[in-house]
């Protein structure tokens, strides 16, 4: 039923950022009358109140003005002043909340003074945006209401020394609530129920949860504690509890009406799209552009194949406002600022073409951007009739799996490991579990895709030949499975770091203790090692490194990121052999980049003498 933002006075203020709403990035609004739609959750028990921004504006303005409108309803009206950079607050009074959710177009207007043109690259802009709430958060009265539209922390508990199957739920259930609330990017983390307790002592407080796993007899979800926000009790033996903690990831949870729902069998398996797909089954819809050099973006994403692919193809069809002949024009796909195929645009305005994307060109996301170049006089200030791009959503994507993964290291995360992943942990189980829901979920960040996973133990995984995590915290003692960055009496050899491929040794002294995460391809699956040399505080600190900024997860490159104390985390690359076998074996010529870990000498020599010698494999 829809709601009506009352105008009273607030009785208290909430703001809420729009990356906490799910609304990254800043709003731009290009051209003289720029337009752009933005839908923003709301928590129940409260109503939106006003947008505030930081506005920057173009140069040379005669005039600036904003409005917000919803179904056809002027919400508010505002001229901007002409600061090149200020705050600016839009009133909300009025709009309508559905289900939960508010939906508003904002329109930018802009005037240039006499004898200049606006900048095509220089728009309005709406940074660092809240929006501001009024009320108090509805206290959840069922199951169903229990995670809110608005999460900024889920806190998980679990015994003190967890079960394995306890472990296992608590690392799905932080996996599926991620994936849940991923473009808000709310925080999972792990804390220890008080002993002999089966709920945790400290509150909620605003748009956060706690959820207590326990295994036990009685089956089922329950909402326990009060009269503030509840604890999520979830209960079962040790077969049941994992099926138990897939009811909040299914769309099942709308019925759980109650303060307690047991469920029966569920699954969870992903449905993959295959070799063959389309944009539109990849998640591109919009693909409509008016401008006067009209460009049309959209991604590859290896994330909603649920693989690591290669030979990716594309078979672009759509239309552009054909041109006169006095203008000329053609047709560009780029990506990474770099052309890889153009062709003459006909004068039928008919885009009927396949494009091949180089395997060395290929990301985890891989963003491709089809223009229509032209070149001509086209009056002042481009007021030559604007050109629309389309590109159909039932274009083509094929794609084979790539082995080894196409881009290698730790870009090949989380699609390698895709579509089921099993997690490997140690006798410590409640540290490795915290440790794995840290790793879990900011894998999960990265995928469009749920990630399904299980935990088991660190010999299970290894041995399973399937694609895993493996948390060996302490330190890795196994010779089947070679590591990009190894521990030995001889010192720390890097593995592929000599241009011809040959392993390098470093001889510390004294020795420095380092935490890292590090990806290895064995051969016929890809696994993920989180461990160290002896310093488990050190890949702890590692992991809290990662989850304080979540854009920290897609930058990561190279085969393995270490982390040594008092230092910033450093890279280390893919070996030279795997990285050009990667290009070889993908079909794709070119020439690989070779670079230096220069962080990790660098600490090795500040801390010690350091000897090197280089070992021939």
């Amino acid at each position: 039923m829809p709601v009506v933002a009352s105008s009273a006075p607030p009785a208290r203020a909430v703001p809420v950022t729009f990356d906490e709403l799910g609304s990254a990035g800043p709003l731009e609004f290009y051209g003289q009358a720029g337009t752009t739609t933005v839908t923003f959750p709301v928590p129940p028990g409260m109503t939106p109140t006003a947008l505030d921004a930081t506005l920057e504006l173009p140069v040379f303005l005669r005039s600036a003005a904003v409005t917000v409108v919803q179904d056809r309803r002027t919400i508010a009206q505002l001229d901007v002043p002409l600061l090149p950079r200020g705050p600016v607050r839009i009133p909300l009074d009025g709009v309508v909340v559905v289900e939960n959710a508010v939906t508003i177009t904002i329109n930018a207007y802009l005037l240039p003074l006499d004898g200049y043109c606006l900048d095509p690259s220089n728009p309005l802009r709406l940074v660092d945006g809240a929006v501001e709430f009024a009320g108090v958060e509805s206290v959840p009265a069922a199951v169903a209401d229990f995670l809110p539209p608005v999460l900024r922390t889920l806190t998980i508990a679990v015994p003190p020394d967890p079960s394995q199957a306890e472990s296992d739920a608590a690392v799905r259930l932080a996996t599926a609530v991620t994936s849940r609330y991923r473009q808000q990017n709310t925080g999972v983390q792990i804390a220890a129920l008080p002993r002999g307790q089966v709920l945790p002592a400290a509150e909620s407080a605003p748009f956060e949860r706690r959820i207590a796993i326990t295994e036990g007899p009685d089956s089922g979800l329950s909402l326990q504690g009060g009269p503030g926000i509840p604890v999520l009790l979830i209960s079962g033996p040790a077969a049941e509890l994992a099926n138990q903690t897939r009811l909040l990831a299914s769309d099942l949870r709308r019925l759980a009406i109650s303060t307690r729902a047991v469920v029966g069998p569920l699954r969870d398996a992903p449905q993959l799209p295959g070799d063959t797909t389309t944009l539109r089954e990849l998640g591109e819809n919009e693909l409509t552009t008016e401008a006067l050099a009209p460009r049309v973006v959209f991604g590859i994403d290896q994330t909603r194949l649920g693989r690591s692919a290669h030979n990716v193809r594309v078979h672009l069809v759509g239309s552009y406002t054909p041109v006169p002949e006095n203008i000329g024009a053609q047709v560009v796909v780029r990506t990474g600022g770099e052309s890889f195929d153009r062709w003459v645009a006909g004068r039928d305005g008919v885009i009927d073409h396949w494009v091949d994307i180089p395997d060395r060109l290929l990301q985890r996301f891989t963003n491709l951007e089809v223009a229509v170049d032209i070149t001509g006089n086209t009056g002042r200030c481009g007021e030559f009739q604007p050109l629309t791009l389309s590109i159909d959503g039932e274009s083509t994507v094929q794609s084979a799996p790539a082995t080894p993964p196409v881009p290698p290291g730790l870009q090949s995360l989380p699609q390698a490991l895709m579509p089921r992943v099993e997690i490997g942990i140690g006798d410590d189980r409640y540290a490795d579990t915290a440790r794995a829901v840290s790793i879990m979920t900011g894998l999960q960040r990265l995928s469009a895709l749920p990630i399904d996973t299980a935990v088991v133990g660190l010999q299970q995984a290894v041995d399973s030949g399937g694609p895993a995590v493996l948390i060996a915290a302490d330190g890795w003692d196994r010779d089947d499975i070679t590591l990009p960055v190894s521990v030995s009496d001889d010192g720390l050899t890097v593995e592929g770091a000599d241009p011809s491929g040959a392993p390098v040794t470093l001889r510390l002294d004294p020795a420095v203790g380092f935490g890292a995460l590090q990806s290895v391809f064995d051969g016929s699956r890809s696994l993920l090692v989180a461990t160290s040399n002896g310093a488990p505080r050190q890949l702890d600190q590692l992991l809290r490194w990662l989850d304080e900024d979540p854009a920290r997860w897609p930058r990561l490159y190279g085969s393995a990121v270490i982390s040594s104390p008092g230092r910033a985390p450093v890279t280390v690359p893919a070996p030279v052999a795997s990285a050009q076998a990667a290009t070889r074996d993908s079909g794709s010529g070119g020439t690989v980049l070779i670079w230096v870990a220069a962080g990790v000498f660098a600490a090795a020599v500040v801390t010690g003498a350091l000897l090197l010698r280089r070992r021939r494999g």
